[in-house]
């Protein structure tokens, strides 16, 4: 009896590790990406216009996979899905290395942001899976793993440039080192998904509830949008930082985003979900009034910082509701609120843009503050 109670309980803590693995391995792929950006644009004697277009291609991708992934989870199931994903994923980002015109690499974004999406359903669809094993909120954690190998995937690529090494060598490690973490991990992810009813519809108009989940996660991801492009602007032409300082919104924002997820499921089994998405929504909304309000680095800086913590829980518990849906199946519930919240990502730092050029960019933040205090107005009306 006592082998039987322990033996599931090693089961799950192997799965957790494996599937927290392959997070790291999603946020280590995109990092280290983003990371070598200058130098393939220098390669490709691209303009920042040109460069700006080139990379479109990526959201594009992303964008056009989002049904196509909820369909291929929910036929093949998360975990077919997850082994294929995560093994083309840093095949392609090691390809991009290879790009010698400016068309190679908007294929190569495309088929880069068109699986990024797949595995972004696929690996999600495992941890709600997982999280409904446990009993118990661990979905925050397993996307703080995701921020921690965004830092991981930033600093390696540091290292590689002041090593001189091309893109391509320092991809083909990171995929060497995501194939071998495959190879090792996945034998313990989950072989089944939970409520996979293939009676479930597959094509089907949101609920009121995944609607709703949907536009707290678009509030949610144009306030990240906002601070992963116009922080730094933000603290370059309002905040008037010194040219070392710059970047130092950002990163205040990447640091509690990150340690956020990590302390996020602790709070929501203290709290509650639905108090829980109260509260971030309130704190991105000081956050922001702060930055606005007082536009100096000790105050615009602590503002960041509680945007980063406002933010951190909001995606993994949207996705997590989402997954528990009792209409779809959860790859095509998770597909259906990524579709409405990726286009708050998309939409959102243009649209700041737009009201910068119009009035400023403080009354951009402004307008960025209000829809994160939208979060705690629709979570308030929705029943979780």
């Amino acid at each position: 009896m006592e082998t039987s109670v322990v033996q599931p309980v090693v089961l799950k803590r192997a799965a957790r590790l494996s599937i927290a693995a392959f997070f790291f391995i999603a946020g280590l792929c995109f990092a280290s990406w983003a990371s070598r950006i200058p130098d393939i644009k220098l390669r490709l004697k691209l303009s920042d216009g040109g460069l700006g277009a080139v990379l479109f291609a990526l959201p594009v991708g992303l964008m056009i996979s989002l049904p196509f992934s909820g369909w291929l989870v929910h036929r093949f199931g998360s975990r077919t899905m997850l082994l294929l994903s995560a093994v083309i994923y840093p095949v392609i980002l090691s390809t991009i290395g290879l790009v010698q015109e400016t068309w190679h690499l908007v294929v190569v974004l495309f088929g880069f942001g068109f699986m990024g999406n797949l595995y972004n359903i696929a690996v999600n669809t495992q941890a709600v899976s997982l999280e409904a094993l446990f009993g118990r909120s661990i979905m925050a954690s397993f996307h703080g793993i995701w921020s921690l190998a965004g830092f991981t995937g930033a600093s390696i690529g540091t290292l590689m440039i002041n090593l001189h090494l091309a893109p391509f060598t320092h991809f083909c490690i990171i995929t060497g080192t995501a194939l071998l973490l495959i190879s090792l991990l996945y034998r313990n992810t989950l072989q089944q998904d939970i409520n996979a009813d293939t009676d479930r519809p597959l094509f089907a108009k949101p609920d009121a509830t995944l609607l709703k989940l949907g536009l707290i996660a678009m509030c949610c991801m144009v306030c990240e949008g906002a601070m992963f492009d116009w922080s730094g602007v933000y603290f370059q032409k309002v905040v008037e930082a010194p040219k070392g300082l710059i970047p130092l919104g950002y990163t205040a924002f990447m640091s509690t985003m990150a340690g956020g997820r990590f302390l996020g499921d602790r709070l929501v089994m203290r709290l509650g979900v639905l108090r829980m998405l109260q509260l971030s929504g309130l704190v991105i909304a000081c956050g922001l009034a702060i930055a606005i309000s007082f536009p100096a680095i000790v105050t615009a800086t602590l503002g960041f910082m509680l945007v980063g913590i406002g933010v951190s829980s909001v995606v993994p518990l949207v996705y997590s509701l989402a997954g528990k849906s009792t209409v779809f199946s959860p790859g095509v519930a998770l597909a259906a609120v990524s579709t409405i919240g990726y286009l708050g990502f998309l939409a959102g730092p243009p649209l700041i843009g737009f009201i910068a050029e119009a009035a400023s960019l403080r009354w951009s933040l402004a307008f960025i503050a209000v829809l994160g205090f939208t979060t705690t107005i629709i979570a308030s009306k929705t029943k979780f």
